[in-house]
């Protein structure tokens, strides 16, 4: 609680001072935190959207907690195309505030909008024409493919809404104005969380409660960030600045093709994972999805933390302070490998509890635990991986940050989740995130040293011209 409030009043403190005067002149930890906090609420209750799914619609049976699972496939997809469209506006924003170049700023602002709420709907037309094919595509097996079509059908239409969100949210943490970010989030998190029992048990909604309870969520969402937008030092989103072209959107793409290869390559690896657990039954199902999502609700702290160096990261790299850059990087590993120790010890005593939260199955709990153990193990190598995903995001390195970005979800687990099975069955399934996890920690460490190295030789090019 003292820590909550020392925050807040640093957001206070901060108000007195411009976004570029505290990016790159405050304490760093000061300035870390206080950007990370909005954005760990932000993440922690994006992650609530589906996590609210599943433990109200786990109430119902298996199957339904099933069919949750695979459109979180869909999901991830979605929201992919949200943080590209996102942080890829949003890090081009961010370098020209660094660099005191707002007019280009504010016209990327509303382009990288439009763009995602275009996308959002092209979304949702494919997904309508192709339902049935979706459906079975993410893993969806004869006696779970009904509960899905029902909850699908009704989430797609979030879909606009949802990508739009997300990159007004980033757009304003981005520019260090994270605690606006975070309003939107929230109440639509809270009117899911709200809506899901009433629908679902009250109206007798089942399922489709569930969904109907999400888009509602999202659209909130949508509104309430759309007005925060154009309040205090963030850049409004006006229909006039508006500037489609192919030199915006290669800007976009440096900066936010990361986030599309990671969130996309989450939608492929839930979907092979759907695929691989769905040969040992609609339990192992249920239990991997629950897995994920209390992984994800856990690493969401994490992806929220090295999201509050990004303004940092972003502004300190437009302004060339590469030592204070790399200050701020080794703060967030720290920080965030101290909290995944103590969620690693935490998590292996109470696992069962956990996993019973969403489904009281004797044979999911089994799975569930497993499961859960084996990526708790690897949980405090993700710090790491996470931060410097982001620094190489940030500073436009995007063949280094997509490599980063594919290797723990695509470059590694998509493979391994089809060999690993066939030499240690079911076990291989519930060990696979782990075994992804540590290589994708050993392949980053080279990176990283060779990109220090880089900050490094600029910084003396930059002195010696001095």
């Amino acid at each position: 609680m003292d820590n909550l409030l020392f925050c807040t009043f640093v957001v206070v403190m901060h108000k007195g001072k411009s976004n570029f005067t505290f990016l790159t002149e405050g304490p760093i930890h000061k300035v870390v935190l206080t950007m990370a906090i909005p954005t760990i609420i932000s993440m922690l209750v994006t992650s609530l959207y589906n996590i609210a799914d599943t433990y109200f619609v786990g109430q119902l049976n298996t199957q339904a907690t099933a069919a949750v699972g695979v459109v979180f496939s869909l999901m991830f997809f979605i929201q992919a195309c949200g943080f590209f469209f996102g942080h890829g506006s949003g890090n081009y924003i961010s370098k020209e505030l660094g660099a005191q170049r707002k007019a280009n700023a504010t016209r990327m602002a509303s382009t990288g909008f439009f763009f995602s709420f275009l996308f959002g709907v092209g979304i949702l037309v494919v997904g309508l024409l192709l339902l049935r094919p979706l459906s079975l595509l993410f893993g969806s097996t004869p006696t779970i493919l009904p509960y899905t079509e029902k909850y699908l059908r009704i989430i797609l239409f979030g879909a606009p809404f949802l990508t739009s969100s997300l990159t007004l949210n980033n757009q304003m943490r981005l520019q260090g104005n994270a605690t606006y970010a975070m309003y939107g989030i929230v109440v639509g998190a809270v009117l899911n969380v709200g809506l899901d029992p009433l629908l679902i048990f009250t109206f007798d909604m089942g399922i489709e409660g569930a969904a109907y309870a999400t888009i509602v969520g999202q659209i909130a969402s949508f509104l309430i960030l759309f007005v925060m937008a154009r309040q205090g030092e963030n850049i409004g989103i006006y229909l006039r600045n508006f500037a489609p072209s192919w030199l915006a959107f290669k800007e976009i793409f440096y900066g936010g093709s990361p986030s599309l290869s990671r969130q996309g390559l989450m939608c492929l690896a839930t979907m092979s994972l759907n695929i691989a657990a769905g040969v040992y039954g609609d339990s192992v199902i249920a239990a991997m999805s629950i897995v994920s999502r209390i992984s994800m609700l856990v690493l969401a702290t994490v992806i929220g933390l090295g999201q509050g160096f990004q303004p940092l990261c972003g502004f300190c790299y437009g302004a060339k302070l590469y030592d204070r850059l790399e200050d701020g990087y080794k703060f967030t590993v720290k920080l965030g490998t101290l909290f995944l120790m103590v969620c690693t010890v935490v998590g292996w005593f109470f696992s069962g509890s956990l996993i019973g939260l969403f489904r009281d199955d004797a044979q999911v709990i089994a799975i569930g635990v497993v499961a859960l153990r084996w990526q708790l193990c690897t949980y405090p190598l993700n710090a790491f991986i996470v931060a410097s995903n982001m620094l190489a995001q940030t500073c436009r390195k995007p063949l280094r940050a997509n490599f980063l970005a594919t290797a723990r979800q695509g470059l590694f687990f998509i493979p391994l989740i089809f060999i690993l099975p066939k030499f240690y069955g079911l076990l291989g399934v519930e060990m696979c995130q782990a075994v992804s996890d540590t290589l994708s920690f050993l392949a980053t460490i080279p990176i990283m040293i060779y990109t220090f190295k880089e900050f490094d030789s600029e910084q003396l090019e930059i002195n010696n011209n001095q």
